[in-house]
């Protein structure tokens, strides 16, 4: 079962900018992040959000990218500007909640991915 979704990837040229958004099915979560994965590369960590708002960046990105959620509605968003060839890849939502009686334990959820691809 896919309790995250992402949308929003697409064709875009150098310069252009997308919305990524992220749906999830299941609530609670502590921090949602994005994660990008380019051919021959490492799934990398590209932005995280706290469940208050506080936000990181990969330095990659930083300044160009804009993490968001909305708990109300369960979706993560990530907002991409001035888009580079090298930001290509596939992108992944992430997040993490406690599931179980008592304290219970940590349980990761990862989307399928949605792909960006930055070409002329």
């Amino acid at each position: 079962q896919v309790h995250l979704v992402e949308s929003g990837g697409g064709l875009v040229q150098p310069g252009g900018s997308l919305r990524l958004s992220c749906a999830a099915s299941l609530q609670n979560f502590y921090a949602m992040n994005w994660h990008r994965r380019a051919p021959g590369n490492e799934r990398e960590l590209i932005a995280a959000i706290n469940s208050d708002g506080s936000t990181v960046y990969a330095e990659s990105v930083r300044g160009r990218f804009t993490i968001s959620r909305d708990n109300g509605k369960n979706l993560l968003y990530l907002q991409m500007n001035s888009l580079k060839a090298e930001d290509t890849a596939v992108y992944y939502c992430h997040g993490r909640r406690r599931e179980g009686k008592g304290w219970g334990t940590m349980v990761d959820y990862w989307g399928l991915g949605t792909q960006v691809t930055v070409s002329s």
